[in-house]
């Protein structure tokens, strides 16, 4: 009945891939608890070096940091693509990767070069395998970002950005909605617009006072609005990690539900081919007997 050990061998074969799945989905689960509570954590710091950054740039109407200045002449463009190290998380880069795409051809068809930072390795892969020039990268962050391996990648574009170099930076991530919801993003990161810093009436009472700067003002704005822009990349770096978790854990799961309904087709399959085979047997059986008997 070699049929029937053929269909029992796959069986078997999804039984064990069912079981790391559903193993995979578990540690997801688990994962993106934590990535959660790491992107809400971040969230205030960003709040406050906004609010106070906003308000000594008010405060100082005079000077502006070169962070916020209008597009120049440069005829270049900067991308930092954030993605996972990982795959078998669905569609998660292939959305963000797609809506890169489709701003770089925008970019492109405007008569603009590109130069990307890439932030975990598709999103590297990717890059490189469309010919992007990549001018920095950072791979294998783990499961917790270290600001720390963020800032080296970061401070090449910033750098470039601020010797006039870029007209624009785009940040291209994946915000988390919330755990069956993920939305691929293309944010400018800079110029800063004055929305960034725009401030409620209710922020404006609380920094209504002024600061003594050390050592002027200019400096400690340069400095602040640093904090901050590397505050939002960390953020979206941050996001990318619970958005990731989310969608490995909502695929593992979708694998491991196709894994249990494919063992009961083929376990019916398999009853089938075996009940199939004894009718045989008990045909040829009677037929036999009636054979001998006449």
């Amino acid at each position: 009945m070699a049929v029937g050990k053929e269909i029992r061998g796959k069986i078997k074969s999804v039984e064990n891939t069912k079981k790391i799945t559903k193993a995979m989905e578990m540690v997801a689960a688990s994962k993106m608890r934590k990535a959660q509570e790491r992107m809400r954590a971040a969230r205030p710091y960003a709040d406050k070096i906004r609010n106070i950054t906003a308000h000594l740039s008010q405060a100082n109407p005079e000077y502006k940091s070169p962070y916020m200045r209008a597009a120049g002449t440069a005829k270049a463009v900067g991308f930092i693509v954030v993605t996972t190290d990982k795959g078998l998380c669905g569609g998660l880069n292939t959305n963000v990767l797609r809506a890169v795409t489709a701003k770089m051809k925008d970019v492109q068809t405007a008569g603009q070069a590109i130069q990307a930072v890439a932030i975990g390795n598709k999103g590297f892969g990717f890059l490189n395998r469309i010919g992007a020039n990549v001018v920095s990268h950072a791979v294998q962050l783990g499961d917790a970002p270290q600001l720390d391996k963020l800032i080296g990648p970061v401070k090449v574009m910033l750098d470039a950005f601020v010797a006039g170099q870029l007209d624009a930076v785009y940040v291209c991530y994946t915000n988390f909605i919330n755990t069956m919801k993920q939305e691929p993003m293309v944010e400018q990161l800079l110029p800063l617009s004055a929305a960034r810093l725009a401030q409620t009436e209710a922020e404006k009472s609380q920094y209504g006072w002024d600061y003594i700067y050390e050592p002027d003002p200019a400096s400690v704005i340069d400095e602040l609005l640093t904090r901050y822009i590397e505050a939002l990349v960390y953020q979206a770096v941050a996001e990318n990690m619970a958005s990731e978790q989310s969608a490995r854990m909502v695929a593992m799961k979708a694998a491991t539900d196709n894994a249990g309904t494919l063992i009961g087709e083929l376990k019916l399959v398999y009853n089938k081919t075996r009940q199939a085979a004894i009718t045989k047997e008990l045909s040829e059986i009677v037929s036999g007997a009636a054979a001998i008997g006449g």
